[in-house]
């Protein structure tokens, strides 16, 4: 048959993680790859009541088309957690997104033409990296430190790149590295975007899942031109299979979203919003969102406890102050692509860290997610994976 397909094939593939996850899927497998938060804090019995409600007393709003917009309680309850982020914002600022994965693919149609320059950091999410490879970017990353982008690279970077579309970032917790980008350099950041006229595309899904450390506003806080496009959701402190996110942003950009969002699905699933808007009326999320911050800092304590008990001292790694993630470098000589496979042989996975570079060439590193497994999987987990460090 003959090749009719678009040349942007060529440039999405499958998802690395999800690729990994099908291997990790077998029941001997202790696995530290995916970004999966703790199902034993999904509110079951909890969305049994509100669904009952919703159906008793809403069953057919339920149940039908929606505007894309998204459900209005919905997102003046977002515009309510958005204040207590320090954000001031309306109603008409606010679209609901299936997942914050949505609002990135949205972004690229937004913003990217072939050939366009986005600028990231480095390393940075793969999802993201994905969702914009759709359309044909060039990709300039910018270093970090454990202050997150360094600023002085970044500045070079926008000199060197005039036209670049937005800098792309995760602030808080950020995936995968779990560094979080420090409050001069968030002031830093607006000033350089503001001096270069370039979009900001603040990603920022784990910023309410601080358990340590200082609590530092976005960088839509800071925002005096209206310049920062801000992306969230609840799958981190929620439940995500219900794949409710959404977009804070400038009248100016949340028109040019809203027909792109129709196109591509009309509107988010509409029982799945008020399910999520009738839970925080009914109970308390930030009581659940407490809880959940207190399993992830154990469960980060004991697996930076097991790695300075279990890896090799040459082994470098980050102290997450909040998130789902902790970065680990190894000598430049090793290449995490091989030890993988030596790991699965002994039934451990994490993600190698190649994949969050978009322009490749980083092997010796690897992301580890301590969210998801109970205590006795962490500890056998990264035993094994010490053992498998140890042999390399």
């Amino acid at each position: 048959m003959k090749n009719r397909f678009s040349k942007r094939n060529n440039y999405v593939k499958a998802s690395e993680i999800r690729e990994i996850l099908k291997v990790t899927e077998r029941p001997e497998i202790i696995s530290f790859a995916g970004g999966l938060p703790a199902p034993e804090h999904f509110p079951i019995e909890e969305l049994k009541k509100v669904c009952e409600d919703i159906l008793n007393n809403n069953g057919q709003a339920a149940l039908q088309y929606s505007t894309t917009e998204g459900y209005v309680p919905l997102r003046e309850a977002i515009c309510q957690r958005m204040k207590n982020l320090e954000v001031e914002t309306s109603l008409e600022n606010v679209i609901i997104t299936t997942g914050s994965q949505q609002a990135l693919d949205l972004s690229g149609k937004v913003f990217i033409d072939e050939g366009d320059t986005i600028i990231c950091e480095s390393p940075t999410y793969l999802a993201a990296i994905n969702a914009f490879n759709a359309y044909m970017p060039n990709f300039q990353e910018v270093p970090m430190d454990e202050e997150g982008m360094i600023m002085e690279e970044l500045e070079k970077t926008l000199t060197s790149n005039p036209n670049a579309k937005f800098i792309y970032t995760i602030p808080d917790f950020q995936n995968p590295t779990g560094r979080t980008m420090s409050l001069n350099r968030r002031k830093k950041l607006i000033e350089l975007a503001n001096k270069f006229d370039i979009v900001i595309i603040e990603d920022n899904p784990y910023g309410e899942v601080r358990f340590s450390g200082e609590k530092l506003p976005p960088l839509k806080h800071f925002d005096t031109e209206g310049r920062v496009i801000y992306l969230s959701t609840f799958s981190k402190i929620f439940a995500p299979g219900l794949r409710i996110g959404w977009i804070c942003a400038d009248n100016s950009f949340i028109e040019k979203y809203v027909p792109f969002k129709q196109s591509m699905d009309l509107h988010t699933n509409i029982f799945a919003q008020i399910m999520t808007a009738r839970y925080m009326e009914m109970f308390d999320i930030e009581a659940h969102i407490s809880e959940i911050r207190e399993t992830y800092k154990h469960r980060r304590e004991l697996m930076i406890k097991c790695i300075k008990e279990e890896f090799p001292e040459s082994t470098k790694y980050t102290l997450p102050d909040g998130g789902l993630f902790i970065w680990v470098e190894l000598p430049k000589n090793i290449d995490t692509n091989e030890v993988f496979k030596l790991a699965i042989e002994n039934n451990v996975a994490f993600v190698s860290g190649e994949s969050f570079f978009p322009n490749g060439n980083n092997k010796n590193s690897f992301r580890l997610n301590y969210s998801n497994m109970p205590d006795e999987r962490i500890i056998e987990g990264i035993k094994r994976l010490g053992k498998v460090l140890k042999e390399f």
